[in-house]
């Protein structure tokens, strides 16, 4: 239930439909009612948000926490890994072929730890996102061709594929993989999807140490006056962040992770 209804109502609490369909509200309200002063300043200020969030910092300013919140691992670190967990959301198929979306560094990063690091397991864990499936295809069996593809010897890979959110995620991983005391894990997903992710997978008793990749801050001060490339950039970084946040208020609230912004 929480994962059908945590879908529907994003449609309507992602910053970019809620803007518009103020906007759209207040001009309707200024054509068609009496409250044709309201509905016009209804209409302006969803406007200038929209302004403010695509073209000005705003947007970079509400991901740069999340990604602030865990730091990078060294890539010459010369500690060994028992295992490597890589997250979903990057990968699929697009007319049979393996496809990726703007987080694909979540795959090339794992694959070059798993190069790295020649000994260690690697757990691909993710399903379906969607609420209307158009195929029986998951982004586990995307992940089994892309990792066969670049020489990963089957041995060392693990897929889970029927989770279908973070908590999933966690939860089915810890149960597949149960790992031993003293091992050693990583953690590999969307630096800012981080602090929900390990929140997630504590709560599973599953204790990863986080690596985090696909980076949408540049961490430096030029983050706080730097405008977006594009209007439509700083909107889609807007809603990714904003949905993050909303996501951790509302695991915390369920009791799937321990803490509303967890962290190291």
């Amino acid at each position: 239930m929480f994962f059908y209804l945590s879908k529907i109502l994003w449609i309507v609490a992602a910053p970019t439909n809620l803007l518009l369909l103020a906007a759209a509200a207040g001009l309707a309200a200024a054509a068609l009612t009496r409250f044709r002063r309201a509905g016009l300043w209804l209409a302006g200020i969803a406007v200038a948000g929209l302004l403010i969030l695509g073209a000005s910092p705003a947007a970079t300013l509400l991901v740069r926490p999340l990604e602030d919140r865990f730091p990078q691992i060294a890539a010459d670190d010369p500690r060994p890994v028992d295992g490597i967990v890589v997250l979903g959301g990057a990968i699929g198929f697009g007319r049979g072929q393996v496809a990726f979306n703007e987080a694909a560094s979540r795959m090339t990063e794992a694959l070059a730890l798993a190069r790295r690091h020649s000994q260690a397991r690697i757990v691909f864990t993710g399903g379906h996102a969607e609420i209307v499936r158009t195929d029986d295809l998951s982004e586990a069996d995307a992940a089994r061709v892309f990792f066969r593809n670049a020489g990963i010897d089957d041995a060392r890979l693990t897929f889970e594929g029927q989770s279908r959110n973070t908590r999933e995620n966690a939860v089915f991983t810890a149960r597949m993989v149960v790992p031993k005391s003293g091992e050693r894990w990583l953690l590999v997903t969307s630096a800012y999807h981080m602090p929900r992710a390990i929140g997630c997978f504590r709560a599973a008793g599953f204790r990863a140490e986080a690596y985090p990749v696909d980076y949408r801050s540049e961490g430096t001060a030029a983050d706080y006056r730097t405008i977006s490339r594009s209007f439509a950039d700083g909107l889609r970084l807007a809603d990714l962040a904003t949905k993050e946040w909303i996501g951790l208020v509302a695991y915390r609230m369920a009791g799937y992770i321990p803490d509303v912004l967890p962290g190291p």
